[in-house]
């Protein structure tokens, strides 16, 4: 798996962190179903979009030939 896979999976793994707390303090009742299916959408796109930007580096390789 490349690393950003795993970037994702962690990604995912806090967004769902974030929505379980903000469900057990009763926050995603009072803002609604609908309102916090967009914003988890929101929250994986954008995630998706920081995993694919921070993936690889950009080198230059030189090849010496003699």
């Amino acid at each position: 798996m490349k690393w950003t896979g795993i970037y994702l999976v962690g990604y995912v793994i806090f967004i769902g962190g974030v929505i379980a707390a903000l469900w057990k303090s009763g926050v995603v009742e009072s803002i609604g179903t609908t309102w916090t299916v967009i914003g988890v959408v929101l929250a994986i796109g954008i995630g998706i979009m920081l995993a694919v930007s921070n993936s690889g580096n950009k080198e230059s390789i030189e090849i010496n030939r003699k």
